[in-house]
């Protein structure tokens, strides 16, 4: 089983958790933004796959996230971005990026993230910012 899928916008990483006190007792909450992008990203899997991996299996994740161009670049430094010669360094981080994914799609794509035993990071830059996410199911023989 393979699943594909596209989310349209610039990378985001998943946020810190904010901390507050209500009648003395902590109370952790997740950031507007991020759970802004995490019902994003579970729409677009529902949307362009909808495909649900079974309780058991191992699954393969792979992200590609693409960052804009900044518009104040030399069109030698954009060409070598868009020949991946020059990739991004800056936020949000690779694991940040790969954890907003995995954890919108818990419930959605798999059971739980626990299910996924290999996973791959890679950032570049594009013409059009995305995010690309594969799952596949490891088979076992």
């Amino acid at each position: 089983m393979r699943a594909e899928v596209c989310i349209y916008g610039e990378p985001q990483g998943k946020g810190r958790p904010k901390f507050s006190t209500v009648c003395g007792h902590p109370k952790a909450r997740t950031p507007e933004k991020t759970v802004i992008y995490e019902n994003l990203v579970q729409t677009e899997y529902r949307h362009q796959s909808g495909l649900r991996f079974p309780d058991d299996a191992m699954l393969d994740v792979r992200v590609f996230a693409y960052y804009a161009i900044p518009k104040s670049i030399s069109k030698k430094k954009r060409q070598a971005m868009l020949d991946k010669k020059i990739r991004p360094t800056k936020k949000p981080d690779a694991d940040n990026v790969c954890k907003v994914i995995c954890d919108s799609l818990n419930g959605v794509a798999y059971r739980d993230d626990t299910q996924i035993v290999d996973c791959m990071v890679r950032k570049f830059y594009g013409e059009v910012p995305r995010v690309l996410v594969t799952i596949e199911d490891i088979k076992t023989d």
